[in-house]
C-alpha cells in the first residue's frame, strides 16, 4: 500500500532535481575548511540571517545542543516554554550535554511574554544559579505551527538587554514562520544571539541544519561540534541539497500552508472532533477526538489501514504535518478516509 503520509514534514525525500545537485557537488574536507559546497552555504544562510557566520551542522537537536553550550556554563538555567522543542524532543541534552537548568513557562500557543518571563530571571549566588539564556522556538512545534509574533520577541529581546542575558532561537521551522507571515527572515534572526534552522523538514533536504551568530561564536561553536562528534569531511553532497532547498522550496512552503488549513476547516465539520482554527498559521495540525469516544491511537490505526499515516501525540490528541510530498489531491483523499475512519 503507498501511505499519505502526514506524521511530519521529516519524511519528505530528496527530489531527481535535488539528487543531482548532490551528485554534482565540488567537495573537500570540511573539517579543514576545504569543502566549497560546504561554504556556500555557511555564507548563504549567515546573509539571509542577517548574521556574521553560520555553520553546517547535522541536525537541529546538535545545532540548539551547540548553541546553549557556547552561550552557557555547567550551573547556569535557561527559561524556555514547557512544551519546547528543547527540552520535550532532545533526550534531556540540555541536562546531559550543557548541565543547565531549566525554568519552564507556561506558553499561549507556544508564545512566552515579557510579562512571564521577568519575574523568573534570577542573579547568579551562592544558592541559585543566574539566568544566561531565554530560549524561543519559531514556529512552535508542539503548539501546533505557531508564529511567535514580532512584537513579542522585541520586548523579550529589551528584556534581555536590560539584564544582560541572551536569547537564543530555535528556528527549525523559521522558513514557515516567514512565508506565513512575510516578515523577512533576517527580521527575527537579528533579535537572537543564536538561531538554528534545519533544512530536512519542510524544505526536502535529507539531512542537515545551520547555526548563525557572530563570528565569535561561530568560532566556539565549531569546536562544540567537533567535540559532539559533528565533524564532517566530505559533506557538500549535503551541504548541496540544503542550498538546493533553500533556492527552490521556501516559497512553495505555502502551499503546505493551504493544504494544512483545508485539513483543518474539513475536521472542524466532523462530529466529535475539536480544533481551534486560530492555532493554524502554517504546515501543522493539531485535534482533539476525545469526542469521537475512541483514542488517538485507535483512529490512528484505522485511518492506517486505509492509507493515511498520522501521529497521536496524546490519548487524545493527533498531529499531522504537510509537506512537499504530498499533493492537495492527497490532503483531499486524506479528508474522504478520515471520514470513513471515524464512521467505521
Amino acid at each position: 500500500m503507498k501511505y499519505i503520509d502526514l506524521r511530519s514534514d521529516t519524511v519528505t525525500k530528496p527530489s531527481d532535481a535535488m539528487r543531482k545537485a548532490m551528485a554534482n557537488a565540488e567537495v573537500g574536507d570540511d573539517v579543514f575548511g576545504d569543502d566549497p559546497t560546504v561554504n556556500r552555504l555557511q555564507d548563504m544562510i549567515a546573509e539571509r540571517l542577517g548574521k556574521e557566520s553560520a555553520l553546517f551542522v547535522p541536525s537541529g537537536s546538535m545545532g540548539n545542543a551547540i548553541c546553549l553550550r557556547v552561550q552557557t556554563s555547567p550551573g547556569d538555567e535557561i527559561i524556555i516554554e514547557r512544551y519546547g522543542h528543547i527540552v520535550n524532543y532532545e533526550v534531556a541534552n540540555v541536562a546531559v550535554f550543557s548541565g543547565l537548568q531549566t525554568s519552564m513557562v507556561d506558553g499561549i500557543n507556544g508564545v512566552i511574554s515579557r510579562e512571564q518571563v521577568e519575574p523568573l530571571l534570577k542573579d547568579e549566588s551562592l544558592h541559585s544559579p543566574g539566568t544566561k539564556l531565554i530560549c524561543i522556538e519559531n514556529t512552535h512545534n508542539r503548539a501546533g505551527g505557531t508564529v511567535f509574533p514580532l512584537q513579542e520577541i522585541k520586548k523579550l529581546r529589551e528584556l534581555a538587554d536590560d539584564r544582560g542575558i541572551g536569547m537564543h532561537l530555535d528556528g527549525a521551522r523559521l522558513w514557515n514562520a516567514h512565508i506565513s507571515t512575510n516578515i523577512p527572515l533576517q527580521d527575527f534572526a537579528r533579535l537572537a544571539d543564536s538561531v538554528s534552522v534545519c533544512f530536512s523538514k519542510g524544505l526536502g533536504a535529507p539531512i542537515g541544519s545551520c547555526v548563525a551568530g557572530t563570528q565569535a561564536f561561530i568560532d566556539k561553536a565549531r569546536r562544540i561540534r567537533k567535540m559532539l562528534g559533528g565533524g564532517m569531511r566530505q559533506v557538500g553532497v549535503l551541504a548541496a541539497a540544503a542550498i538546493y532547498a533553500v533556492e527552490n522550496n521556501i516559497k512553495r512552503l505555502a502551499d503546505d500552508h493551504a493544504n494544512a488549513r483545508y485539513i483543518a476547516e474539513e475536521l472542524a465539520k466532523v462530529e466529535g472532533i475539536s480544533i481551534d482554527l486560530d492555532t493554524v498559521h502554517t504546515n501543522i495540525v493539531i485535534f482533539d477526538v476525545d469526542a469521537t469516544g475512541m483514542t488517538a491511537s485507535e483512529i490512528t490505526d484505522k485511518w492506517k489501514a486505509k492509507g493515511v499515516l498520522t501521529l497521536p501525540i496524546s490519548a487524545r490528541r493527533i498531529r499531522l504535518v504537510t509537506h512537499l510530498d504530498v499533493s492537495s489531491d492527497d490532503c483531499r483523499k486524506a479528508m474522504e478516509l478520515f471520514r470513513e475512519a471515524v464512521a467505521a
